[in-house]
Protein backbone atom coordinates (compact mmCIF):
# COMPACT_ATOMS: atom_id res chain seq x y z
CA UNK A 1 0.00 0.00 0.00
CA UNK A 2 2.62 1.87 0.72
CA UNK A 3 4.92 1.53 -2.26
CA UNK A 4 1.50 2.42 -4.29
CA UNK A 5 1.10 6.00 -2.65
CA UNK A 6 4.78 6.55 -3.40
CA UNK A 7 4.91 5.53 -6.92
CA UNK A 8 1.74 8.03 -7.21
CA UNK A 9 3.01 10.83 -5.24
CA UNK A 10 6.16 10.47 -7.33
CA UNK A 11 4.62 10.56 -10.52
CA UNK A 12 2.98 13.44 -9.64
CA UNK A 13 5.82 15.60 -8.64
CA UNK A 14 7.23 14.52 -12.00
CA UNK A 15 3.95 16.09 -13.66
CA UNK A 16 4.02 18.88 -11.50
CA UNK A 17 7.70 19.61 -12.51
CA UNK A 18 7.30 19.30 -16.20
CA UNK A 19 4.06 21.32 -15.93
CA UNK A 20 6.53 24.06 -14.19
CA UNK A 21 9.11 23.94 -17.16
CA UNK A 22 6.10 23.70 -19.68
CA UNK A 23 4.38 27.29 -18.26
CA UNK A 24 7.51 28.91 -17.86
CA UNK A 25 8.49 27.84 -21.70
CA UNK A 26 5.06 29.67 -22.35
CA UNK A 27 5.64 32.78 -20.19
CA UNK A 28 9.18 33.39 -21.99
CA UNK A 29 8.23 32.86 -25.43
CA UNK A 30 4.87 35.25 -25.93
CA UNK A 31 6.45 38.20 -24.74
CA UNK A 32 9.18 37.42 -27.97
CA UNK A 33 6.25 37.06 -29.96
CA UNK A 34 4.47 39.62 -29.11
CA UNK A 35 7.55 42.17 -29.45
CA UNK A 36 8.39 40.56 -33.13
CA UNK A 37 5.04 40.81 -33.84
CA UNK A 38 4.83 44.88 -32.82
CA UNK A 39 7.98 46.03 -33.19
CA UNK A 40 10.12 46.33 -36.32
CA UNK A 41 13.75 46.85 -34.88
CA UNK A 42 13.52 44.47 -32.02
CA UNK A 43 13.01 47.70 -29.87
CA UNK A 44 12.99 51.07 -29.18
CA UNK A 45 16.38 51.26 -27.11
CA UNK A 46 18.50 48.71 -28.99
CA UNK A 47 17.40 50.25 -32.22
CA UNK A 48 19.07 53.53 -30.69
CA UNK A 49 22.49 51.93 -30.36
CA UNK A 50 21.97 50.11 -33.78
CA UNK A 51 21.35 53.33 -35.12
CA UNK A 52 24.45 54.97 -33.76
CA UNK A 53 26.55 51.96 -35.53
CA UNK A 54 25.05 52.62 -38.71
CA UNK A 55 25.41 56.25 -38.49
CA UNK A 56 29.49 55.19 -38.03
CA UNK A 57 29.06 52.61 -40.99
CA UNK A 58 28.29 56.11 -43.09
CA UNK A 59 30.99 57.90 -41.53
CA UNK A 60 29.12 59.69 -39.30
CA UNK A 61 29.44 60.17 -35.31
CA UNK A 62 27.39 58.09 -33.25
CA UNK A 63 27.12 60.91 -30.63
CA UNK A 64 25.05 62.96 -32.82
CA UNK A 65 22.06 61.75 -31.51
CA UNK A 66 21.79 62.83 -27.94
CA UNK A 67 20.01 59.81 -26.80
CA UNK A 68 23.18 57.56 -27.21
CA UNK A 69 24.43 57.46 -23.80
CA UNK A 70 26.88 54.37 -24.38
CA UNK A 71 30.89 54.06 -24.50
CA UNK A 72 32.27 54.11 -27.78
CA UNK A 73 33.34 50.22 -27.43
CA UNK A 74 28.86 49.51 -27.72
CA UNK A 75 28.99 51.26 -31.36
CA UNK A 76 31.57 48.15 -32.53
CA UNK A 77 29.46 45.43 -30.79
CA UNK A 78 26.48 46.79 -32.29
CA UNK A 79 27.98 46.72 -35.65
CA UNK A 80 26.96 42.48 -36.28
CA UNK A 81 23.02 44.09 -35.82
CA UNK A 82 23.76 46.39 -38.17
CA UNK A 83 24.38 44.43 -41.01
CA UNK A 84 21.44 42.23 -40.20
CA UNK A 85 17.76 42.74 -41.49
CA UNK A 86 14.98 44.09 -39.38
CA UNK A 87 12.90 41.30 -39.87
CA UNK A 88 15.77 39.77 -38.33
CA UNK A 89 16.41 41.57 -35.72
CA UNK A 90 12.77 41.79 -34.54
CA UNK A 91 13.20 38.02 -33.00
CA UNK A 92 16.48 38.33 -32.51
CA UNK A 93 16.60 41.06 -29.99
CA UNK A 94 13.62 40.14 -27.53
CA UNK A 95 15.18 36.55 -27.75
CA UNK A 96 18.78 37.61 -26.84
CA UNK A 97 16.97 39.68 -23.47
CA UNK A 98 15.08 37.23 -22.77
CA UNK A 99 18.35 34.45 -22.85
CA UNK A 100 20.22 36.71 -21.24
CA UNK A 101 17.61 37.44 -18.27
CA UNK A 102 17.29 33.92 -17.49
CA UNK A 103 21.35 33.48 -17.46
CA UNK A 104 21.09 36.23 -14.82
CA UNK A 105 19.04 34.50 -12.97
CA UNK A 106 20.79 31.15 -13.10
CA UNK A 107 23.58 32.60 -12.68
CA UNK A 108 21.93 34.15 -9.61
CA UNK A 109 20.80 30.60 -8.14
CA UNK A 110 24.48 28.95 -9.03
CA UNK A 111 25.93 31.94 -6.09
CA UNK A 112 23.37 31.04 -3.99
CA UNK A 113 24.31 27.19 -4.42
CA UNK A 114 21.23 25.95 -5.43
CA UNK A 115 20.32 23.72 -8.42
CA UNK A 116 19.25 25.46 -12.12
CA UNK A 117 16.99 21.96 -12.42
CA UNK A 118 15.11 22.78 -8.97
CA UNK A 119 11.68 23.94 -8.58
CA UNK A 120 12.25 27.05 -7.05
CA UNK A 121 14.11 27.89 -10.13
CA UNK A 122 11.98 27.55 -12.40
CA UNK A 123 8.81 28.92 -10.15
CA UNK A 124 11.55 31.93 -9.40
CA UNK A 125 11.90 33.38 -13.38
CA UNK A 126 8.21 32.55 -13.49
CA UNK A 127 7.37 34.63 -11.03
CA UNK A 128 9.79 37.28 -12.03
CA UNK A 129 8.39 37.17 -15.78
CA UNK A 130 4.81 37.21 -14.96
CA UNK A 131 4.89 39.28 -11.59
CA UNK A 132 7.59 42.12 -12.44
CA UNK A 133 6.66 44.93 -14.80
CA UNK A 134 9.81 46.13 -15.99
CA UNK A 135 10.80 42.25 -17.04
CA UNK A 136 8.42 42.85 -19.58
CA UNK A 137 9.51 46.34 -20.10
CA UNK A 138 13.07 45.06 -20.79
CA UNK A 139 12.02 42.82 -23.39
CA UNK A 140 10.15 45.29 -25.25
CA UNK A 141 12.55 48.31 -25.39
CA UNK A 142 15.35 45.61 -25.93
CA UNK A 143 17.50 47.80 -23.50
CA UNK A 144 21.13 47.31 -23.02
CA UNK A 145 20.83 47.34 -18.92
CA UNK A 146 20.19 43.42 -19.93
CA UNK A 147 24.00 42.54 -20.23
CA UNK A 148 24.44 44.31 -16.96
CA UNK A 149 21.62 42.13 -15.49
CA UNK A 150 23.39 39.08 -16.49
CA UNK A 151 26.94 40.07 -15.99
CA UNK A 152 26.77 40.79 -12.43
CA UNK A 153 25.23 37.74 -11.07
CA UNK A 154 28.19 36.14 -13.70
CA UNK A 155 30.90 38.16 -11.84
CA UNK A 156 30.14 37.80 -8.67
CA UNK A 157 29.67 33.81 -9.06
CA UNK A 158 33.01 34.11 -9.99
CA UNK A 159 34.15 35.93 -7.06
CA UNK A 160 32.45 33.37 -4.89
CA UNK A 161 34.33 30.87 -6.18
CA UNK A 162 37.72 32.45 -5.71
CA UNK A 163 38.67 33.76 -9.16
CA UNK A 164 38.18 37.69 -8.86
CA UNK A 165 40.41 38.64 -11.80
CA UNK A 166 37.59 37.15 -14.12
CA UNK A 167 34.89 38.86 -11.80
CA UNK A 168 36.80 41.84 -12.70
CA UNK A 169 37.05 40.84 -16.06
CA UNK A 170 33.51 40.30 -16.78
CA UNK A 171 32.46 43.68 -15.08
CA UNK A 172 34.94 45.52 -17.46
CA UNK A 173 33.33 44.42 -20.27
CA UNK A 174 29.46 44.80 -19.37
CA UNK A 175 30.84 48.41 -18.64
CA UNK A 176 32.12 48.65 -22.03
CA UNK A 177 28.64 47.52 -23.29
CA UNK A 178 26.71 50.14 -20.60
CA UNK A 179 28.66 51.82 -17.85
CA UNK A 180 25.83 50.37 -15.36
CA UNK A 181 27.94 48.48 -13.07
CA UNK A 182 30.93 51.57 -12.66
CA UNK A 183 30.21 51.08 -8.61
CA UNK A 184 30.77 47.43 -8.45
CA UNK A 185 34.16 48.85 -8.00
CA UNK A 186 33.87 49.80 -4.92
CA UNK A 187 32.77 46.08 -3.75
CA UNK A 188 36.24 45.10 -4.85
CA UNK A 189 38.08 48.20 -2.71
CA UNK A 190 36.01 46.76 0.19
CA UNK A 191 37.50 42.94 -0.59
CA UNK A 192 40.74 44.41 -1.05
CA UNK A 193 40.91 42.22 -4.21
CA UNK A 194 43.47 44.82 -6.33
CA UNK A 195 44.13 42.65 -9.00
CA UNK A 196 40.65 41.89 -9.91
CA UNK A 197 40.12 46.24 -9.63
CA UNK A 198 42.84 46.02 -12.00
CA UNK A 199 40.94 44.09 -14.63
CA UNK A 200 37.72 45.73 -14.20
CA UNK A 201 39.33 48.80 -14.90
CA UNK A 202 41.66 47.95 -17.60
CA UNK A 203 39.26 46.28 -19.71
CA UNK A 204 36.47 49.44 -20.62
CA UNK A 205 39.90 51.41 -20.76
CA UNK A 206 41.79 49.53 -23.08
CA UNK A 207 38.63 48.69 -25.66
CA UNK A 208 37.07 52.30 -24.97
CA UNK A 209 40.15 53.60 -25.90
CA UNK A 210 40.85 51.51 -28.86
CA UNK A 211 36.96 52.24 -29.95
CA UNK A 212 37.22 56.15 -29.53
CA UNK A 213 40.11 56.04 -31.95
CA UNK A 214 38.13 54.57 -34.50
CA UNK A 215 34.80 57.76 -34.02
CA UNK A 216 35.13 60.36 -36.23
CA UNK A 217 34.65 62.37 -32.99
CA UNK A 218 37.10 60.36 -30.51
CA UNK A 219 36.04 62.78 -27.79
CA UNK A 220 32.40 62.76 -28.17
CA UNK A 221 31.34 60.69 -24.83
CA UNK A 222 32.94 63.53 -23.12
CA UNK A 223 32.00 66.52 -24.95
CA UNK A 224 28.33 65.60 -25.81
CA UNK A 225 26.85 62.65 -23.38
CA UNK A 226 28.31 63.44 -19.96
CA UNK A 227 27.09 66.91 -20.50
CA UNK A 228 23.41 65.84 -21.35
CA UNK A 229 23.83 63.48 -18.47
CA UNK A 230 24.27 66.23 -16.13
CA UNK A 231 21.87 68.14 -17.11
CA UNK A 232 19.16 66.14 -16.28
CA UNK A 233 18.00 65.25 -20.29
CA UNK A 234 15.36 66.30 -22.04
CA UNK A 235 11.68 66.87 -21.28
CA UNK A 236 10.71 63.52 -22.66
CA UNK A 237 13.21 61.47 -20.82
CA UNK A 238 12.85 63.36 -17.68
CA UNK A 239 9.17 61.53 -17.47
CA UNK A 240 10.23 58.36 -16.97
CA UNK A 241 13.69 58.52 -14.65
CA UNK A 242 12.99 56.81 -11.38
CA UNK A 243 15.48 58.18 -9.47
CA UNK A 244 14.21 61.08 -6.34
CA UNK A 245 16.13 63.53 -7.82
CA UNK A 246 13.93 63.44 -10.82
CA UNK A 247 10.59 62.88 -9.12
CA UNK A 248 10.85 65.03 -6.51
CA UNK A 249 11.74 67.47 -9.27
CA UNK A 250 8.47 66.70 -10.65
CA UNK A 251 6.43 67.26 -7.38
CA UNK A 252 7.99 71.17 -6.85
CA UNK A 253 11.07 70.87 -5.16
CA UNK A 254 13.67 72.96 -6.03
CA UNK A 255 16.35 71.28 -8.20
CA UNK A 256 19.02 71.83 -5.67
CA UNK A 257 17.78 70.89 -2.64
CA UNK A 258 16.32 67.70 -4.60
CA UNK A 259 19.50 66.46 -5.98
CA UNK A 260 20.96 67.10 -2.27
CA UNK A 261 18.26 64.77 -0.97
CA UNK A 262 19.76 61.93 -3.52
CA UNK A 263 23.13 62.47 -2.75
CA UNK A 264 22.18 62.22 0.81
CA UNK A 265 20.14 58.61 0.39
CA UNK A 266 22.92 57.55 -1.63
CA UNK A 267 25.79 58.49 0.80
CA UNK A 268 23.90 56.57 3.29
CA UNK A 269 23.62 53.58 0.92
CA UNK A 270 27.42 53.53 0.94
CA UNK A 271 27.73 53.63 4.26
CA UNK A 272 25.46 50.69 4.84
CA UNK A 273 27.42 48.54 2.23
CA UNK A 274 30.23 49.10 3.93
CA UNK A 275 28.65 48.14 7.30
CA UNK A 276 27.38 44.98 5.61
CA UNK A 277 31.02 43.98 4.23
CA UNK A 278 31.60 44.63 7.86
CA UNK A 279 30.19 41.85 9.53
CA UNK A 280 31.67 39.01 7.57
CA UNK A 281 29.34 36.52 7.75
CA UNK A 282 30.08 33.15 5.90
CA UNK A 283 28.05 32.78 3.27
CA UNK A 284 27.47 34.19 -0.31
CA UNK A 285 24.96 36.58 1.21
CA UNK A 286 27.37 38.74 2.02
CA UNK A 287 28.26 39.06 -1.32
CA UNK A 288 25.17 39.54 -3.07
CA UNK A 289 23.78 42.17 -0.41
CA UNK A 290 26.64 44.46 -0.30
CA UNK A 291 26.93 44.50 -4.37
CA UNK A 292 23.03 45.09 -4.21
CA UNK A 293 23.32 48.03 -1.97
CA UNK A 294 25.99 49.79 -3.82
CA UNK A 295 24.40 49.28 -6.96
CA UNK A 296 21.15 50.63 -5.61
CA UNK A 297 22.76 53.49 -3.57
CA UNK A 298 24.22 54.62 -7.19
CA UNK A 299 20.50 54.00 -8.43
CA UNK A 300 19.29 56.70 -6.02
CA UNK A 301 21.46 59.40 -7.62
CA UNK A 302 22.03 58.33 -11.10
CA UNK A 303 20.73 60.34 -14.26
CA UNK A 304 19.04 58.42 -15.92
CA UNK A 305 17.73 55.58 -13.66
CA UNK A 306 15.00 53.72 -15.05
CA UNK A 307 12.48 50.65 -13.58
CA UNK A 308 14.40 47.87 -15.30
CA UNK A 309 17.47 48.83 -13.75
CA UNK A 310 16.24 47.00 -10.85
CA UNK A 311 16.33 43.86 -12.73
CA UNK A 312 20.38 44.13 -12.45
CA UNK A 313 19.92 43.53 -8.08
CA UNK A 314 16.97 41.73 -8.02
CA UNK A 315 17.45 38.44 -9.16
CA UNK A 316 20.61 37.72 -6.74
CA UNK A 317 18.04 39.10 -3.63
CA UNK A 318 15.73 37.02 -4.63
CA UNK A 319 17.92 33.71 -5.21
CA UNK A 320 18.85 34.25 -1.29
CA UNK A 321 15.24 33.22 -0.22
CA UNK A 322 16.23 29.76 0.76
CA UNK A 323 19.02 31.39 3.12
CA UNK A 324 17.70 32.21 6.55
CA UNK A 325 18.34 35.72 7.36
CA UNK A 326 18.40 37.21 3.72
CA UNK A 327 16.83 40.61 2.79
CA UNK A 328 14.28 38.69 0.65
CA UNK A 329 12.78 37.21 3.91
CA UNK A 330 11.89 40.55 5.26
CA UNK A 331 8.07 42.26 4.39
CA UNK A 332 9.41 45.50 3.45
CA UNK A 333 11.47 43.75 0.33
CA UNK A 334 7.76 42.16 -0.88
CA UNK A 335 5.81 45.39 -0.25
CA UNK A 336 8.68 47.57 -2.15
CA UNK A 337 7.86 45.07 -5.51
CA UNK A 338 4.09 45.50 -4.83
CA UNK A 339 4.15 48.73 -7.40
CA UNK A 340 5.41 46.77 -9.80
CA UNK A 341 2.85 44.13 -10.00
CA UNK A 342 1.19 44.13 -13.60
CA UNK A 343 -2.26 44.84 -13.27
CA UNK A 344 -2.64 46.41 -9.74
CA UNK A 345 -3.98 49.89 -10.52
CA UNK A 346 -2.41 52.71 -8.45
CA UNK A 347 -5.18 55.91 -7.82
CA UNK A 348 -3.66 58.54 -10.46
CA UNK A 349 -0.51 56.83 -11.31
CA UNK A 350 -1.92 54.83 -14.01
CA UNK A 351 -0.86 56.82 -16.94
CA UNK A 352 2.49 56.09 -18.70
CA UNK A 353 4.04 59.56 -17.81
CA UNK A 354 3.53 59.11 -14.55
CA UNK A 355 4.90 55.39 -13.72
CA UNK A 356 8.13 57.21 -12.45
CA UNK A 357 6.62 58.01 -9.37
CA UNK A 358 5.66 53.77 -8.82
CA UNK A 359 9.14 53.11 -9.56
CA UNK A 360 10.51 55.69 -7.51
CA UNK A 361 8.57 54.20 -4.46
CA UNK A 362 9.82 50.81 -5.41
CA UNK A 363 13.52 51.67 -5.73
CA UNK A 364 13.73 54.19 -2.51
CA UNK A 365 12.05 51.29 -0.16
CA UNK A 366 14.30 48.63 -2.01
CA UNK A 367 16.81 50.32 -1.47
CA UNK A 368 16.06 50.93 2.08
CA UNK A 369 14.73 47.18 2.58
CA UNK A 370 18.17 46.13 1.78
CA UNK A 371 20.45 48.76 3.48
CA UNK A 372 18.56 48.56 6.99
CA UNK A 373 17.81 44.58 6.73
CA UNK A 374 18.59 43.27 10.14
CA UNK A 375 19.75 39.56 10.12
CA UNK A 376 20.29 37.44 13.35
CA UNK A 377 23.89 37.06 14.72
CA UNK A 378 25.91 33.89 13.26
CA UNK A 379 25.98 31.19 15.37
CA UNK A 380 29.47 30.52 17.07
CA UNK A 381 30.97 28.80 20.42
CA UNK A 382 29.91 28.88 23.97
CA UNK A 383 30.93 32.11 25.26
CA UNK A 384 33.89 31.74 27.78
CA UNK A 385 33.28 33.59 31.33
CA UNK A 386 36.20 35.70 31.98
CA UNK A 387 37.82 35.54 34.76
CA UNK A 388 36.96 36.70 38.16
CA UNK A 389 39.37 39.02 39.63
CA UNK A 390 39.35 39.47 43.59
CA UNK A 391 37.75 43.50 43.27
CA UNK A 392 35.13 41.58 41.83
CA UNK A 393 35.14 38.86 43.87
CA UNK A 394 34.31 40.81 46.72
CA UNK A 395 30.71 41.20 46.92
CA UNK A 396 28.06 41.93 49.57
CA UNK A 397 27.14 39.01 51.69
CA UNK A 398 25.14 40.55 54.06
CA UNK A 399 23.91 44.27 54.35
CA UNK A 400 26.89 46.11 55.58
CA UNK A 401 29.35 43.39 55.12
CA UNK A 402 31.50 41.89 52.36
CA UNK A 403 32.80 38.47 51.81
Amino acid sequence: MNEGKSDICGWFVRRASWHAWAVLAVVLYVPVVNVARASSDGGMDNAIVVRAARTWLDGGSPYADPHFLYLPGAVLAAVPQALLPLSVLRVLVPLTVTGLLAAGWACALRVHEISCRSRFAVLGLTGLALGFAPFGHLVTLGNWTVTAAAALPLGLLCAVRGRWVLAGAVIGAAIVLKPLLAPVALLFVLARRWRGLAALVLVPAVVSGGAALLMPDPAGFVTRTLPFLLRGHDDFVRLYEASPGAVLTRLGVPQGAAASIAFAAAGAGLWCAYRRWSRADPGPLRLAETAATLMLSAFLVSRPSYDHYLLVVLPLLLAGVPHPGSVARGPWFWLALLPQVPGFSWPWLEPVTRRAFRDCLTLCVLAAAVATARRPAPDGPAAVPKPVTDREARVLTRTGRRG
